[in-house]
């Protein structure tokens, strides 16, 4: 578990070079990121050459931890989980959903990364806080230590001694380096998708930073030190219909937001998932009885997806005609009258802007209007990260989080378009859902 004090310390950093470097030793090396997040998970795919995937304790049932964890593991040695804000930052001010719960539950060994560009003996008492709350939750501390940004070698030095009483290993120490200032041009901000070319070249210089600046292999024999995990195999999507309908599913730059998980629940459920691309693609794939339209940021490309109009059109008409859709977040702003004042599909009667005000956390849902997804009165845990408001912003959810409730989304009985965004790790239910929507929309079923 690659973990640390606070966010931007340098997680992303340490785990997807680590990623990079071990693979490019040969090793089989998967990785996981703790949380909801999409776009870090594209740059651990880049850097290992396996599918990113998250492991969320609000999301998913906190007793299917280990389950998604051996998913995240199948067919590798070696698993990297990339923690997510500070170790012990969860829901609200409580642990939940945590980097330290996930560690937990996992058993894994905590490698913590701290920033150290302004202080020197003062590191010690930081180190050591995290060190004693961490064995207070789980019996056992950190494991070893990654300091970043470092400046120079009398400063690590310093750190060096000021860390010693501690006794906890470190194994590794980034100076203040300019090629490593990647993440804020790449990680925080811009999807794999969008510049997969320079992404690739940043994780080869950040693949050689690391293999310099960090012991792979005392790293590897850290993680190889974790106990022996039994867990049962994750509940797959129960088969709802007997042919195959077609589902197409939005890609491209524009379209990146969406879990591996989802997928694969809609075709244990019986769908064949087409992708597409909004931006170029000038019709629906042939045969489309249904459509996933998942997140991403539709408005960096908004005059390009207002240009294709041929498409625009047809999604429209076929929505108005009954076609199943489900559209989380950048898909519901795709699905709007405009965006910024340029026309989109207008299958959903509101106007979406872009602000500066963030709307961001975890869910619970009660879906209030029927809808292909989730069953009326039916309660789900999602979460949202937009800047962008829908108006009217319609009630077919009531969302409810730490920042109080509110309505949210379009819905009729073949349509659900809103913020929210599911994982479907350990709840199959939406999967099955929509299929059985789709399908029964193809047979003209009432």
């Amino acid at each position: 578990m690659i973990a640390g004090t606070h966010s931007g310390v340098g997680k992303t950093t340490v785990a997807t070079g680590l990623l990079a470097a071990l693979h490019r030793r040969g090793v089989a090396v998967t990785p996981a990121k703790v949380g909801p997040d999409f776009i870090d998970p594209g740059y651990h795919a880049l850097a290992s050459g396996r599918p990113g995937r998250n492991l969320d304790s609000f999301l998913c049932d906190p007793g299917a931890i280990g389950s998604l964890a051996a998913q995240a593991a199948a067919g590798g040695e070696l698993l990297v989980v990339e923690g997510v804000m500070g170790l012990f930052d969860g829901v609200g001010a409580t642990t939940e959903a945590s980097t330290a719960e996930i560690a937990t539950l996992l058993d894994a060994p905590v490698l913590l990364v701290v920033d150290a560009s302004a202080m020197s003996g003062s590191v010690s008492a930081l180190v050591s806080g995290y060190d004693v709350r961490l064995r207070a939750q789980r019996g056992t501390g950190v494991a070893g230590l990654v300091l970043n940004r470092v400046g120079s070698d009398t400063h690590e030095a310093i750190l060096r001694e000021a860390l010693e009483a501690l006794g906890i290993p470190i194994l590794g120490v980034l100076r203040r380096n300019p090629e490593l200032t990647w993440r804020d041009r790449h990680l925080g901000l811009v999807p794999v998708a969008e510049q997969p070319d320079e992404a690739r070249r940043s994780i080869q210089r950040l693949a050689t930073v690391v293999d310099a600046s960090i012991d792979l292999a005392a790293v590897e024999r850290l993680a190889r030190a974790a106990p022996a995990m039994s867990v049962p195999p994750l509940r797959v999507a129960r088969r709802v219909v007997e042919r195959t309908p077609r589902v197409a599913v939005a890609g491209g730059p524009a379209f990146t937001f969406c879990y591996p998980d989802n997928l694969e629940r809609l075709r244990q459920a019986g769908a064949e998932l087409v992708p597409f691309d909004p931006l170029t693609e000038k019709v629906l794939p042939d045969g489309t009885e249904g459509l996933y339209l998942c997140g991403g940021f539709p408005e960096v490309y908004a005059a390009a997806l207002a240009d294709n109009d041929s498409l625009l059109e047809e999604v429209r008409r076929r929505i108005d005609d009954g076609l199943p859709c489900w559209a989380e977040c950048g898909g519901l702003l795709w699905l709007a009258r405009s965006l910024d004042g340029r026309r989109l599909c207008g299958a959903v009667p509101a106007e979406a802007t872009m602000s500066a005000r963030v709307h961001v956390g975890y869910r619970t849902a009660v879906a209030e209007r029927e809808n292909p997804v989730i069953a009326q009165g039916q309660t789900a845990r999602g979460h949202e990260h937009h800047y962008s408001t829908l108006e009217p912003g319609g009630d077919a959810l009531t969302l409810e989080g730490r920042a109080g409730r509110r309505t949210d989304g379009w819905a009729s009985r073949t349509l659900l378009a809103t913020y929210l965004h599911l994982h479907l790790g350990t709840d199959t239910g939406p999967a099955e859902r929509f299929v059985g929507a789709v399908a029964a929309a193809g047979r003209g079923a009432p």
